[in-house]
C-alpha cells in the first residue's frame, strides 16, 4: 500500500479561491484545452493537454493544469502567480525542488481534477498521482492502496442516485470521496467510509477543496464501521471487480467471486431507514446451469423493493483482460502477463462462470406485503441523471401493487410526453407488422404493443377511463367489449410499469404517484 502522507487541509480555501480565480474549472479546462483535448483527457491521452498549455501560455490556469492534472513541473514562479505557492508548500500539495541557477521548480503531490457539480458547482476531486484521468487503458498502477479519481463508474453511480433531501446518508467504500461529496448537497449527516484509511485521507481534501461540509469518516469495511446505524440513503461504488485474490484495493472485493457484492446488497436492507434508498454499482457472475435473474433475486434483503438493471455482460476473456489492462499487466513481461491471465481463467472455470454481468443495484425499504422485484437487461442508451426516473420507478410500482385490474379499467390515464410511436412493415403494405412505443428520455424504453395497445395508448388523454377506452375500441374492432377488457390489464399494467402512461387523479381521489 502507498505510504507516501497526504496534504493537510487547512488551507484548503484559499487554494480554493486561488483555482476559481485562475478559472480551473471544468468549464475552464473546456476553454483552455478545446474540446478534443478535454475528451482525450478522458481516454487516458494527455500530449493535447500537454501542447495546449506548453510554455505556460495562459498564465494561472495553465500553470494549474499542468501541476495538478497533468503533474509536469513546474518553475517556481509561475506556480507563485497562481497560487498562494508557502501555503501549498506547508500543507503539502506542493513539493520543491532547487535549483542551481534558478529557482527551482516545484511539482504536485497530489492529483486534483475539475467537477462541475450537478447545479453547476465547481468541485474538486483530489486521489493518487497519475488517477484523475483515466480510460479504457486502465491507470496502469499496481499499487494495493492507490485510491482513484473520477471514472465512469463513480458519475454512473452520481447520475442514478435519489437526490431527495435526507437527514443521514452513508457513503461505503468512499474512495476519493465523490458520492459523499454529491450527497452533502441534499444530506444533513453524511458518513464515509472505506477499508484503506488513505482513501478517507483524500475524502476530507475532496471535500475541504470543493467548499463543502465535513463528513464523519470511520475505517472499515462494508457496514462495520457504522455499528448498528440506519440511514435514508446508501450509496457504494465497490470494489466489485471478480478476480482470483484480492489483488488492489482500489478494484478487488478480497471475497470469492460476487460475494462482496452479495453480501453488501444483502446488509444493506437492515441499515436502511423506512422508505431509505441503497443504491450500488456492481458485478455477478452468470454461472452454468444458473438463471441471473434468480441469483440476483435471491441477493435482496427481506423488506426491501429492489430494481436490477444489467447493463452490460462480457464473456471471461473479455473481462479478464480489461482488468489485467488496468492493472498495466499488458506492460509486463509476457510469460507473467499470460500467468495471470491463466489465474483468472482457473477461477471462472473452477467456479463455473460462464460471463460476467455489470449493472445498478436499488433498493428500497418498504413494508408491503409482497414487495417489488424487477430484475432486468437494458444495455442501450440512457439520458443521465437518472434519480428522479428511478424515484418514479418505484412510485409506479407502488401504484400497481395498490391496484387490481378491475381498479386499472377504472383508472384514467395520460400517455407520456416525449413518446413516439413507430410502425415497423414492409414497405407499401396496409397493415405495419407491429407498431413501437419509444421514450426519448429516461431510461429510453422501447416497447413492442399490438393494434389495440397502441390505439388505448394514442387515445389516453386523462378524459376517459381505460374500461371506456377499451369499450369504444371493441366496437370499432368489433369484438366482444368482455373479452377486451379481460385480456388487455396485463399491457395497460406493462405500459404504466414502464413509464409510458401515467396515471392521472380521479374524482375525488387522492393524486396518483
Amino acid at each position: 500500500m502507498s505510504t507516501t502522507s497526504l496534504p493537510t487541509p487547512d488551507h484548503a480555501a484559499e487554494l480554493r479561491s486561488a483555482m476559481l480565480a485562475a478559472g480551473f474549472t471544468a468549464d475552464g479546462l473546456l476553454d483552455l484545452l478545446g474540446a478534443p483535448a478535454y475528451a482525450a483527457l478522458a481516454r487516458s491521452e494527455t500530449v493535447p493537454a500537454l501542447r495546449a498549455t506548453r510554455g505556460g501560455g495562459d498564465g494561472p490556469l495553465a500553470t494549474l493544469v499542468r501541476l495538478f492534472l497533468l503533474q509536469q513541473p513546474v518553475p517556481y514562479g509561475h506556480a507563485a502567480a497562481a497560487m498562494p505557492v508557502g501555503a501549498a508548500l506547508a500543507d503539502g500539495w506542493l513539493r520543491r525542488e532547487d535549483a542551481a541557477d534558478g529557482e527551482g521548480t516545484v511539482h504536485a503531490t497530489v492529483d486534483v481534477r475539475p467537477y462541475g457539480g450537478p447545479d453547476g458547482e465547481d468541485w474538486f476531486i483530489v486521489s493518487d498521482l497519475g488517477c484523475a484521468v483515466g480510460g479504457a487503458g486502465g491507470i496502469g498502477s499496481r499499487e494495493e492502496g492507490v485510491v482513484l479519481g473520477v471514472g465512469g463508474a463513480s458519475t454512473t453511480l452520481a447520475g442514478i442516485t435519489v437526490r431527495t433531501p435526507v437527514g443521514s446518508a452513508l457513503d461505503v467504500g468512499t474512495g476519493s470521496g465523490i458520492q459523499a461529496l454529491h450527497a452533502t448537497r441534499h444530506a444533513t449527516r453524511v458518513t464515509a467510509t472505506d477499508v484503506n484509511p488513505r482513501a478517507l485521507g483524500f475524502t476530507r481534501l475532496t471535500l475541504a477543496l470543493s467548499g463543502a461540509p465535513e463528513a464523519e469518516l470511520l475505517t472499515g469495511s462494508l457496514f462495520e464501521p457504522v455499528g448498528d446505524a440506519t440511514y435514508d440513503l446508501i450509496v457504494s461504488n465497490p470494489p466489485f471487480v471478480i478476480s482470483p485474490g484480492a489483488r488492489l484495493t482500489y478494484r478487488d472485493g478480497g471475497m470469492g467471486g460476487d460475494d462482496l457484492c452479495r453480501t453488501l446488497v444483502q446488509e444493506a436492507g437492515a441499515r436502511l431507514n423506512p422508505g431509505g434508498y441503497a443504491q450500488f454499482l456492481g458485478n455477478w457472475q452468470h454461472v452454468e446451469g444458473e438463471d441471473w435473474h434468480d441469483r440476483l433475486r435471491s441477493w435482496v434483503p427481506r423488506g426491501c423493493d429492489a430494481w436490477i438493471v444489467q447493463r452490460d455482460v462480457q464473456d471471461v476473456t473479455q473481462y479478464a483482460e480489461l482488468w489485467l489492462r488496468d492493472a498495466g499487466d499488458h506492460r509486463t513481461d509476457p510469460a507473467e502477463y499470460a500467468r495471470r491471465y491463466e489465474e483468472w481463467l482457473d477461477e471462472f472455470e473452477a467456479r463455473k462462470t460462464k460471463s460476467i454481468g455489470f449493472g445498478w443495484i436499488t433498493l428500497r425499504r418498504t413494508d408491503a406485503a409482497e414487495p417489488s422485484i424487477v430484475v432486468e437487461e437494458w444495455p442501450h442508451t440512457v439520458e443521465q441523471p437518472l434519480g428522479e426516473a428511478v424515484l418514479a420507478h418505484f412510485a409506479r410500482q407502488d401504484y400497481l401493487r395498490e391496484h387490481d385490474d378491475a381498479a386499472l379499467l377504472e383508472a384514467r390515464f395520460v400517455l407520456v410526453e416525449e413518446v413516439v410511436q413507430e410502425q415497423v412493415g414492409a414497405p407499401g403494405a396496409e397493415d405495419p407488422e407491429h407498431v413501437v412505443l419509444r421514450q426519448n428520455r429516461g431510461m429510453r424504453r422501447a416497447t413492442k404493443v399490438d393494434t389495440v395497445g397502441a390505439g388505448f395508448a394514442g387515445v389516453c388523454d386523462g378524459s376517459l377511463s381505460a374500461g371506456r377506452i377499451l369499450d369504444a375500441i371493441a366496437q370499432l374492432m368489433q369484438e366482444d367489449p368482455v373479452v377486451l377488457r379481460d385480456r388487455t390489464p396485463g399491457a395497460i399494467r406493462l405500459l404504466v410499469e414502464q413509464g409510458f402512461l401515467e396515471p392521472v387523479a380521479g374524482p375525488g381521489r387522492e393524486p396518483a404517484p
